[in-house]
Parts: C-alpha cells; sequence; structure tokens
C-alpha cells in the first residue's frame, strides 16, 4: 500500500492494524469512531496538530517493510 496525504485513514488501519500505534502516537485516540476513521490523513493531522508529510513517510516505511 502506498499511503498520501490524502488516504483515508479506515483503508489503512484495513490494510494492516498494526499501523494503529502512529495515530495513537499523534493524539488520536478515536480509531473506533466511524467520522474519525473516514478521515484523510492531512484532516487527522491538521486537527492534531501534526505534520502530516511526517506521518506519510512513517507509514509508508511500515508498508515497506
Amino acid at each position: 500500500m502506498v499511503v498520501t496525504k490524502d488516504t483515508i485513514i479506515d483503508e489503512i488501519l484495513k490494510a494492516d492494524q498494526d499501523t494503529a500505534p502512529y495515530f495513537l502516537e499523534i493524539g488520536m485516540h478515536c480509531l473506533g469512531c466511524p467520522a474519525s476513521r473516514g478521515e484523510t490523513l492531512e484532516q487527522a493531522c491538521d486537527v492534531h496538530g501534526t505534520d502530516v508529510d511526517d506521518l506519510v513517510e512513517k507509514l509508508n516505511a511500515h508498508f515497506g517493510n
């Protein structure tokens, strides 16, 4: 899977639930909420005040392994 800032969080979690800690790391503790799972990475990072490019890089590294 290739992740971009426009990737929907639910797609990432469905591809690999082991990605959940990356979201918890940025303070996104509402992963069970349907609304949050429908957000893009960029939207989630904006809300949680974190760098979307950093998260995209981490997730792509995760999927690359």
